[in-house]
C-alpha cells in the first residue's frame, strides 16, 4: 500500500509537471537536501564499501563464507589493486584502524614503507637535485601492503589467507570490465608511464589504457598473488618476489634492494583522538596527516557551526582558516616518529586549539606560522561484520599509478612515495636513510560513549584532513546523514605550506565545488579568499556508522566515485 501511495504521488508530480511546464531537477529529493544525493545502505549481517562495486561484493561474499570484517578488507583490498591500479595496489602503503569486537578496543597499523638504506641525501646534493621526483626510480620506497595485510590478518583474521586472495586472483585470470572513472585516470596515465620498464607489457592494451567496460586480465599479478597466499609475507619481502624487485631496480638505475625489503616491518600505533561535541574522532600518528584533522576540529568546536548554516560564508571562511593553521603545523612537524621526539599530543590539545583560533580574523590570512613545539590518489575501504568488527582501511600507490616502475613480471608497479620527502636538511622531515616519508593516506574512525559509532574516510592528497572534517561537521553539526556528507558539496584550500619545503604564499586558493552560491562566492572574496576552480580533486568517501539502538549498519559510497555500498 505504501509504495502504491509513494508511486502515484510521483506520477502526480510528473502530471503536473506537463500540465503546468514546472521543470522538476533531477537532483531534488522529496526529502533531505537539494544537493544530489540517494538514500543510505542498511542491513543487520554486515556491510562493505568500497570505491569499486565489484570489490564490495567480494568483500561481501567473504562475510558470507564465514570470513570476518578484516579478512573481508584484505580481500576488497587485493581486489581494488586489480581493478584500480590507478589508486592502489601491493606496490604501495597502507594504513587501517579496527574497531575488535572481542577486546572492545581500537587497534591502529601503519603498513608505511622506508626509503632505501642505500640513497642518502649527499647523493641528491651532488647530483644537482633540489627535490625528489615524482616518477622513475627516485621515489620508489618499499612497499608495505602486503605485510598489513598479514599484519592484520595474524591479529584478527579468522579466514584461511589463500581463501581470502582467491577472488582477486581469479579476477586478475579471467578478467572484469572496467569502469568509468578507472579507465578515465589509466587512459591518462597510460601515455606518460608507458615509458618506464614493463609497465606497457603489464597495463595496457594495444599500447593504451583500457575502455569503459572493456575486460583487462591481470595474469601477472594473478601469479604473485598466488605466491602470496600459499607463501606469506616473506615470500614477497625474503623471496622470489624480493629478488624480482632487487633485480629490476639494480637494472634500471634504482636503490631499493633486497635487503631495504628484507627488515621492512609494520607498526602497530595507539591511534590519537579529540572530542568534538560529544563524538571521539580518532586519527592514526605520523609519519600520516590525519591529526590535521583533529587540529581543524578543536579550533571549529569553538563556533557555533550549526547556527552558520551549510554553505555559509562565515563557515567556509572559519574552515579555510582552521585548514590553513593545521596545515602550518602539518608542513613543519608531521614525520616518521623514530626520528625526533616530538610530542603530537600539544598539538591536537584543547588549549593549543584556543590559541590557534585567536589568529582568525574577519579577512582572509595570506600566511600564518607553524605554532612552537617543545622539543593524490587512494582508495579507502571500510567493512563490518555481523560481530561488531569494524575496519577503516586506506591504501596508495601515491601519484595514481605510482611511480612507473613496473617489476618483470610480477603485475604490480612500485610506489613514489619518496617524493613527499624535503631535501632541506633542518627539516623534520628530510630525506634519510630507512625513512617513513611524510604520508597524505588516512583512516578514520568515530566512537561514542566507549561504542563504536562510524568507519570513514576521504581520498585525495591534501583533501583528505579537510574531507574528514567537513563529513564530521555536516552530521553532527548540521544534522546530515551519511550518505548526505559525503555527497554534500566540498571546499578545497590548496597552497598552505609542505611538508616538501614549499611555502604558502598570499593565502593559497579557496575551491568551491559546485552546489554553492555565487553570493557566497562574491563575499568570500569579499573578506580576500582568492577562488579557484570547482572541479576535480575532492576526493571520494566511504562511511559504515553502526545503529546501537537498531543493531543495524548503515553504508554510504558517493557518487564521486565508481563506488557502492553494499550491506546483507
Amino acid at each position: 500500500m505504501e509504495k502504491a501511495l509513494h508511486m502515484s504521488r510521483l506520477f502526480t508530480l510528473f502530471c503536473l509537471s506537463l500540465i503546468f511546464n514546472i521543470t522538476i531537477m533531477a537532483q531534488d529529493r522529496l526529502t533531505g537536501h537539494p544537493f544530489a544525493t540517494r538514500s543510505e545502505v542498511i542491513a543487520q549481517n554486515g556491510m562493505a564499501c568500497t570505491s569499486q562495486p565489484l570489490a564490495s561484493m567480494v568483500a561481501i561474499d567473504i562475510l558470507k563464507a564465514g570470513g570476518n570484517a578484516i579478512d573481508a578488507a584484505i580481500a576488497a583490498n587485493a581486489t581494488l589493486g586489480l581493478m584500480e591500479p590507478t589508486g592502489n595496489g601491493i606496490g604501495g602503503d597502507l594504513y587501517a584502524i579496527v574497531w575488535d569486537a572481542k577486546t572492545q578496543k581500537l587497534y591502529g597499523l601503519n603498513a608505511s614503507g622506508r626509503s632505501p638504506k642505500s640513497l642518502t641525501l649527499q647523493w641528491f646534493k651532488d647530483n644537482g637535485y633540489e627535490s625528489i621526483p615524482s616518477h622513475g626510480p627516485l621515489p620508489v620506497s618499499v612497499p608495505g601492503c602486503v605485510d598489513g595485510w598479514f599484519e592484520l590478518h595474524g591479529k584478527f583474521g579468522s579466514m584461511e589467507m589463500e581463501q581470502v586472495l582467491a577472488p582477486a586472483i581469479d579476477y586478475a585470470r579471467k578478467g572484469f570490465p572496467v569502469s568509468e572513472l578507472i579507465s578515465y585516470y589509466w587512459k591518462r596515465s597510460a601515455p606518460f608511464l608507458s615509458k618506464y620498464p614493463g609497465f606497457k607489457e603489464i597495463f595496457t592494451i594495444d599500447g593504451r589504457g583500457p575502455e569503459k567496460g572493456e575486460v583487462f586480465k591481470n595474469p601477472y599479478l594473478a601469479n604473485t598473488l598466488e605466491k602470496i597466499a600459499k607463501g606469506g609475507r616473506d615470500v614477497f619481502y625474503k623471496g622470489e618476489i624480493a629478488r624480482v624487485i632487487d633485480q629490476y631496480m639494480k637494472e634500471n638505475d634504482g636503490f631499493l634492494s633486497y635487503e631495504d625489503l628484507a627488515a621492512h616491518k609494520s607498526e602497530w600505533v595507539e591511534p590519537m583522538s579529540t572530542n568534538y561535541r560529544g563524538y571521539d574522532v580518532w586519527e592514526l600518528p605520523p609519519n600520516g596527516q590525519g591529526i590535521a584533522a583533529l587540529q581543524m576540529l578543536n579550533i571549529l568546536e569553538q563556533y557555533d557551526i550549526a547556527e552558520m548554516g551549510f554553505g555559509s560564508t562565515d563557515y567556509i571562511h572559519v574552515l579555510t582558516e582552521a585548514k590553513k593553521l593545521a596545515f602550518e603545523d602539518r608542513a613543519k612537524y608531521y614525520a616518521d616518529t623514530d626520528f625526533h621526539d616530538l610530542d603530537y599530543n600539544v598539538l591536537i590539545s584543547k588549549e593549543y586549539g584556543k590559541e590557534r583560533q585567536k589568529l582568525i580574523k574577519e579577512r582572509a590570512a595570506r600566511r600564518y606560522d607553524a605554532g612552537k613545539l617543545e622539543t593524490s590518489n587512494t582508495i579507502y575501504l571500510t567493512v563490518a561484520d555481523k560481530w561488531g568488527n569494524m575496519i577503516s582501511l586506506i591504501q596508495s600507490n601515491y601519484r595514481g599509478m605510482g611511480s612507473g616502475m613496473t617489476p618483470t613480471g610480477l603485475g604490480f608497479v612500485l610506489q613514489d612515495r619518496g617524493e613527499l620527502f624535503t631535501l632541506q636538511e633542518d627539516h623534520y622531515n628530510v630525506y634519510e636513510p630507512g625513512k617513513r616519508p611524510f604520508h597524505t593516506i588516512i583512516p578514520g574512525f568515530v566512537t561514542k560513549d566507549g561504542k563504536p559509532y562510524l568507519s570513514f574516510g576521504v581520498m585525495g592528497g591534501a583533501m583528505q584532513p579537510q574531507g574528514h572534517t567537513q563529513v564530521l561537521i555536516n552530521m553532527i553539526d548540521f544534522g546530515m546523514n551519511i550518505q548526505e556528507a559525503g555527497d554534500a558539496p566540498r571546499i578545497r584550500h590548496s597552497g598552505s605550506s609542505q611538508p616538501t619545503g614549499e611555502l604558502m604564499t598570499n593565502g593559497g586558493t579557496l575551491n568551491l565545488e559546485n552546489g554553492f552560491s555565487d553570493l557566497v562566492r562574491r563575499e568570500l572574496m569579499k573578506k580576500g579568499h582568492k577562488l579557484g576552480s570547482s572541479v576535480g580533486g575532492y576526493g571520494g568517501y566511504q562511511a559504515i556508522m553502526w545503529d546501537e539502538e537498531n543493531k543495524v549498519y548503515y553504508g554510504a559510497s558517493e557518487s564521486r566515485k565508481d563506488g557502492s555500498a553494499i550491506g546483507y
